[in-house]
């Protein structure tokens, strides 16, 4: 396993080479705590959450050499110390493909081990087998739409002075969805394309303000969770909600699609994780 080191030490941007022995020094461990800093994060965080990873191109062989596929998800705690770059997840799934493996249980146990190792903490694995692929549903986040507003955008960094609320007013409880979350990657400026959705309950957020601030995402240079926890802080510090949950469906990169959700109250169950349209 690679130190933790920064991303511009990963193997992001840098000619690979796709090896397929099997090798978990592969994965690359980047600590949480340098970007929190920069929200004034430290300590007990104010919110709990999740970054659901879903692998679709996992695959190994059995005890007799045949191939075996499957779809992983990998469920990573927000209070994980690090988070593992994508690129050296995908590296080292690749160094799967010719590996014998006894079973999926044994390919579970081995996943377990060697990605909780890389992020500090315990995460949990779910396999979809090839038999059950066409039981995988497809979804969309539920909610208000706020790309339906006509508005002009001149910024294209996030400012959270954008963000404004009716305090004024009685408290409300809703759901606010838009597909134009664009962010780019810290390394390769590549863009990273999402849907995000806004749960809340206390003084109305000015909806043209939130869209611009989310539109202001679309120059600016962050990891997917690190994205989340921002929109996360700035709607609590600027607009006060009670209750405030944050979720972001990333399109898929690599084979991987990463899809990191932050709340700061009680949930009934785990959010959904259905596939978009554009994932």
């Amino acid at each position: 396993m690679n130190d933790t080191s920064t991303p511009a030490d990963s193997p992001l941007g840098k000619l690979s080479v796709y090896g397929d022995s099997y090798d978990p020094s592969l994965l690359f461990s980047m600590p949480r705590a340098e970007k929190r800093a920069e929200l004034g994060l430290s300590g007990t965080l104010p919110f709990f959450g999740m970054d659901v990873w879903n692998a679709y191109e996992l695959s190994w062989l059995n005890q007799r050499g045949k191939p075996q596929v499957a779809i992983a998800s990998l469920l990573v705690p927000a209070e994980t110390p690090n988070m593992v770059e994508s690129k050296s997840v995908k590296l080292y799934l690749n160094s799967l493909n010719q590996t014998r493996i006894d079973s999926q249980e044994a390919l579970v146990e081995l996943l377990q081990t060697d990605l909780s190792a890389a992020v500090g903490a315990e995460i949990h694995i779910r396999l979809v087998s090839s038999k059950d692929f066409g039981k995988q549903v497809m979804g969309e986040f539920d909610g208000l739409l706020l790309d339906r507003l006509d508005i002009a955008v001149d910024r294209y960094e996030p400012d959270p002075s954008l963000l404004r609320a009716a305090t004024e007013q009685s408290p409300v409880e809703e759901t606010l969805v838009s597909h134009l979350l664009r962010s780019n990657c810290p390394v390769t400026n590549q863009p990273d394309w999402a849907s995000i959705q806004i749960r809340y309950s206390g003084p109305a957020i000015d909806q043209e303000g939130l869209l611009k601030y989310l539109i202001g995402f679309r120059q600016h240079q962050e990891f997917h969770e690190h994205c989340v926890e921002r929109v996360f802080m700035d709607i609590q510090r600027q607009c006060q909600p009670s209750k405030l949950m944050v979720s972001a469906r990333y399109t898929r990169r690599g084979g991987i699609d990463i899809n990191p959700w932050r709340a700061n109250f009680p949930l009934s169950g785990m959010p959904s994780n259905a596939r978009h349209a554009r994932q």
